[in-house]
């Protein structure tokens, strides 16, 4: 039983660990890309075109990164569970009854 718990505290370590690696990588994304957009406010001269499809390629590539970074480091985890679903069609139903029935 005890090397139960170990195991189960290593794997929560592991995961938080990679939750905090993922959101150390947006945040450095997200100013990275900051910088990348001001670059392209003020760019000017005759490689102005090859600055600019660098930089777009650089912030499209990064954005799927982190895009595959984050349902790496999620998965699994739904953003509506199934009992906010079971609420929210319960609700429509209601409201939809009471909608037939408010002039009857």
């Amino acid at each position: 039983m005890n090397s139960d718990k170990k195991e189960q505290l290593r794997k929560a370590k592991d995961h938080l660990r990679k939750i905090k690696l993922f959101y150390i990588h947006l945040a450095s994304y997200i100013v990275f890309v900051a910088l990348l957009l001001y670059n392209l406010y003020i760019v000017a001269g005759p490689y102005k075109n090859n600055i600019i499809s660098l930089n777009l390629s650089v912030i499209v590539a990064w954005t799927v990164f982190i895009v595959v970074h984050g349902l790496n480091v999620f998965k699994g985890k739904h953003i509506f569970k199934k009992s906010w679903e079971d609420k929210k069609a319960e609700k429509f139903l209601k409201e939809k009854e009471e909608k037939t029935t408010f002039w009857e």
